[in-house]
């Protein structure tokens, strides 16, 4: 690795824990699974003239300890820059006046870590707000959700109305009672039909002895 290239890294090490990272960088976080290809992209909203963007990569946490490991830039006069053991078969760069594209062609699981861009100013390094990337072999499986089932309502039935009846209660007695009356009644009857028809039969007898 060229000696200028050393110390940009060490200064990047230095800078990246108090810079203001300005750079914009989409996916801010990415899962992807074994053997796929990822692409990060690196907006930059006010370019400088001849704008290289570094892209580097931090396989821990962000700390005063933590290493960043150059992956490539691109140079307009010798176009593709590579870092040590890093070659076009892992990944590729692709760079506009305001953008750059990291595509990373297969990854491995060796290939997690945070990947950042930077680009050189007069005198700060800035560097974009990185992504996450985490390969894994089987990607998770979004959880469908439940369905919630309605359980329909059972509707009680009324019970019989508790509410005492109005009026007499018709028992027993009051039956017996009412079977008399009605007994007394038709002899009653049968009495009076039978005065009658003996009176009528001797006011008969009667009229016939007064004509003789």
């Amino acid at each position: 690795m060229p000696l200028w290239l050393c110390l940009l890294l060490a200064a990047a090490q230095s800078a990246a824990l108090r810079s203001t990272m300005v750079h914009q960088q989409t996916p801010s976080s990415e899962v992807a699974q074994n053997n796929t290809k990822v692409d990060i992209v690196c907006e930059v909203k006010t370019p400088p003239p001849n704008m290289r963007i570094y892209w580097l990569r931090q396989l821990q946490t962000p700390s005063m300890n933590s290493h960043y490991e150059f992956l490539a830039f691109w140079d307009p006069a010798n176009q593709l820059v590579y870092g040590n053991n890093v070659g076009p078969e892992e990944l590729t760069v692709k760079q506009t006046s305001t953008q750059a594209v990291l595509s990373l062609k297969s990854v491995k699981p060796e290939d997690s870590g945070i990947y950042f861009c930077m680009t050189v100013g007069t005198p700060e390094l800035t560097f974009g707000k990185g992504t996450q990337l985490t390969v894994v072999d089987v990607l998770p499986t979004t959880a469908q959700p439940t369905k919630k089932t309605t359980t329909k309502k059972r509707r009680c039935r009324p019970f019989p109305s508790l509410v005492p009846q109005k009026g007499p209660r018709c028992g027993p007695l009051t039956l017996g009672l009412l079977v008399t009356g009605a007994v007394i009644l038709l002899v009653s009857l049968a009495v009076s039909i039978h005065l009658y028809c003996l009176r009528r039969k001797a006011r008969l007898r009667f009229m016939k002895k007064f004509y003789k």
